[in-house]
C-alpha cells in the first residue's frame, strides 16, 4: 500500500467523520484526490464501513464479558458461530488457538442477563463456557497505526517488528 494510502486509512481511523476536505489538508492532496483515492480504498476492503462508537452504559448493556467456548465434542462439526449468529447480544466472535475454540465478546444489562444468555449460548451451540467478566475498560476502539515508520516499515520500530 502506497505511503498516502496509509496516512489516509490511519486518520479516517482515528476519525471516520473526517471530511475529505480535511484529509486533503493533512495528506497535501487535492479534494477529488482524497475522493478517489477513498472510494479505490472501499472498494478494495481496506475500508470496510463507518460505524458510531456507542456508549454501551447509556444504552442499557453495561456489564461486558468474554466468553471462552470449546464442544463438548470434539468430532461434533465446527459450526458454533452459525449455531451463535442469532444471539445479539454477542457483539464479536473470534476463532482462538489454545484449549477453547472460540472467545465471544458479549454485552448484556446485568449478571442475570449473562446468566440467560450462557444458557442459550450452551443450549444452542452445545458447547461448554468460560467466562471473564470486564471491570473496567480504560481504552477500546484504538485506531491502528498504518504509516510507516522511519525505516519505511508499517507497525515497526527500527529494531524490527515489536
Amino acid at each position: 500500500m502506497e505511503e498516502i494510502d496509509r496516512r489516509i486509512v490511519t486518520l479516517l481511523a482515528r476519525d471516520g467523520r473526517m471530511s475529505f476536505t480535511d484529509l486533503a489538508r493533512e495528506t497535501g492532496l487535492s479534494v477529488s484526490a482524497v475522493h478517489q483515492r477513498v472510494r479505490r480504498l472501499e472498494k478494495r476492503g481496506v475500508v470496510r464501513g463507518y460505524a458510531a462508537i456507542i456508549d454501551h452504559d447509556a444504552v442499557g448493556l453495561p456489564l461486558t464479558a468474554f466468553v471462552s467456548i470449546k464442544p463438548i465434542d470434539p468430532a461434533a462439526p465446527d459450526d458454533a458461530p452459525e449455531r451463535l449468529a442469532h444471539l445479539a447480544a454477542i457483539e464479536a466472535c473470534h476463532s482462538v488457538a489454545g484449549d477453547e475454540s472460540y472467545i465471544l465478546k458479549v454485552r448484556v444489562a446485568s449478571p442475570a442477563a449473562l446468566e440467560d444468555l450462557l444458557q442459550q449460548i450452551r443450549a444452542s451451540a452445545n458447547v461448554s463456557t468460560r467466562t471473564t467478566v470486564v471491570l473496567s475498560t480504560p481504552y477500546e476502539h484504538r485506531a491502528p497505526d498504518v504509516e510507516p515508520d522511519a525505516a519505511g516499515d508499517p507497525a515497526t520500530g527500527p529494531d524490527g517488528p515489536a
